[in-house]
């Protein structure tokens, strides 16, 4: 049996967590091999082994994610609830483990240690342009934590030299985000199409939200790119495949 295989983060110090690969699981085919996708067309059996495999990784005692829609639902959770519609997660429960699933999105944990909070949360350009990450951080405070305490990484996701967008996604942050302008670059390939930092956007919004945040992706990670590691939905699309799988990022406090 292939172990799991994930990276960590030092800010999120006193949690358990891990921004898993797609390595270590039971799946096969284009879901080989640690789908974590419930949503995915996958072998449900396959799918609950890879969850418990990342549970099992975690030491927890339960692993929950939200039924994702790129909303900017939060959900404040106690106990295992399967499904609940969000694309955020927040919980004080020990050995409760929360997750965010992904495949090109940007994941994010956060915790207040101190506070005895964690969050996860689900962002791709869309759940950061109406405001998950400030979603999840509001719903953090109102219980309990402060924000100044709030850490938050971002976890590997698509990168901007992979992440190639039309004139009409550019045109939304002119009107809305026009500080962040500087996250585009104009496409060597095509006439009026940019490139997108993605991940300098969700870390960006996280920071101004008051928090101290990183993103594991400034290690060179891109789920686009590294095949072997990760799912990606716009590889996938590329490749006119039928489905595909998702990773999980997630944590728990101990």
């Amino acid at each position: 049996m292939s172990a799991v295989k994930f990276h960590q983060s030092a800010l999120l110090a006193g949690t358990t967590h891990g921004f898993f690969t797609r390595l270590g699981g039971v799946s096969s085919g284009i879901y080989d091999s640690l789908n974590l996708g419930l949503g995915s067309q996958d072998t449900p059996a396959n799918v609950q082994e890879n969850r418990d495999r990342v549970q099992r990784a975690l030491g927890a005692q339960d692993l929950v994610t939200g039924y994702q829609s790129h909303s900017i639902v939060t959900q404040f959770i106690d106990a295992p609830h399967q499904g609940l519609p969000a694309d955020g997660l927040v919980t004080a429960t020990p050995g409760l483990a929360i997750g965010a699933l992904a495949a090109d999105c940007a994941p994010i944990l956060l915790a207040d240690v101190e506070a005895g909070l964690i969050g996860a949360a689900h962002s791709g350009w869309h759940g950061a342009f109406d405001g998950i990450a400030q979603s999840v951080v509001e719903t953090m405070c109102q219980h309990g934590a402060r924000r100044e305490q709030i850490k938050a990484v971002v976890g590997p996701c698509i990168s901007q030299a992979a992440y190639e967008v039309g004139p009409e996604f550019i045109a939304r942050f002119e009107t809305q985000f026009a500080d962040d302008l500087d996250l585009f670059i104009a496409s060597p390939d095509k006439p009026e199409h940019h490139l997108f930092d993605l991940p300098r956007f969700v870390t960006r919004q996280l920071t101004c939200s008051g928090l101290r945040a990183a993103h594991v992706s400034a290690l060179g990670l891109c789920t686009y790119d590294e095949t072997h590691g990760f799912f990606s939905y716009r590889r996938t699309t590329h490749r006119g495949e039928a489905d595909y799988g998702r990773q999980i990022s997630a944590i728990c406090l101990p």
